[in-house]
């Protein structure tokens, strides 16, 4: 079954106008990537109270933090990144959500296997400040970071093969890294994958559209999931007016449309989606 979440500082900085959306187009879970905007991990004690008031208020819940962790060069300074990941651990538990949404550091174009040793560092790093913690770290390809490309998400999954490290799918994001999500990446990465990342994308243009309209194989994607009995979130990132290295935005009307499209792809495999 799948869960829809989605990332609603696409729809918009106010957080009325996330909730008013999600609500008419019944999507009872955000990821918290942020609001107002101010990213998730540099909002106030006081900010996050008022959200998870205004949340328990609509009866919205929290599937992941959505926190830049590992979105850093991999020559900066860890050890203030390393504090702000201890604020999104203490956000994971206010907001009752098992997941942090993370990267696995930005390398230089062509280098990333010379930079695999300080990788793996901070990612041990990383897993060590959550033990303790009812917490699973969830790393999502993207571009430029050492988890790019199926190869080196795949090294990342064996690499600590742990069930408090799994895997976001993002086709999207594999598209734009010239790879075909579900053809090079699915088998690899199966075993690992414990949330997605719904947005699609066209390889030869470079733009990403909804579900289903471009070179992210989503459909195949989800036959797959369905025969596995995938049972978890799949969360809406649309980026359909903007996409940017942080954030993206889509507006209201484009993240209905999205979630309208990726429904229409729930419906033509014949899956389930539970409204929780």
């Amino acid at each position: 079954m799948f869960i829809l979440s989605g990332f609603a500082d696409e729809i918009s900085a106010d957080l009325q106008e996330q909730l008013d959306l999600l609500t008419q187009i019944e999507v009872r879970n955000l990821e918290l990537r942020g609001v107002w905007n101010t990213g998730v991990l540099d909002l106030s004690d006081e900010q996050v109270r008022t959200i998870k008031q205004a949340l328990d208020a609509r009866g919205i819940g929290v599937s992941a933090i959505g926190s830049p962790i590992g979105k850093i060069q991999i020559d900066d300074p860890f050890e203030p990144h390393l504090e702000a990941f201890r604020r999104a651990i203490a956000l994971a538990e206010y907001f009752e959500t098992p997941y942090i949404r993370m990267f696995s550091f930005f390398v230089p174009e062509g280098q990333a296997d010379a930079h695999r040793d300080e990788v793996m560092r901070r990612l041990e790093a990383l897993l060590e400040a959550a033990q303790g913690h009812p917490v699973t770290l969830l790393h999502e390809n993207e571009r430029h970071i050492y988890g790019d490309i199926p190869r080196r998400c795949r090294d990342l999954m064996e690499t600590f093969d742990t069930p408090r490290f799994r895997f976001t799918f993002d086709p999207a994001n594999f598209v734009l890294c010239d790879v075909h999500p579900f053809t090079d990446g699915y088998e690899l990465l199966k075993d690992y994958i414990e949330y997605l990342h719904i947005k699609d994308a066209l390889m030869e243009e470079g733009q990403v559209v909804p579900a289903g309209q471009g070179d992210g194989e989503i459909e195949p994607l989800l036959r797959a999931l369905v025969t596995r009995g995938y049972d978890g979130y799949a969360s809406l990132e649309p980026h359909l007016s903007m996409a940017g290295e942080f954030r993206g935005f889509s507006g209201p009307e484009l993240f209905a449309v999205a979630t309208e499209a990726f429904r229409g792809l729930l419906d033509k495999v014949g899956a389930e989606e539970r409204r929780v």
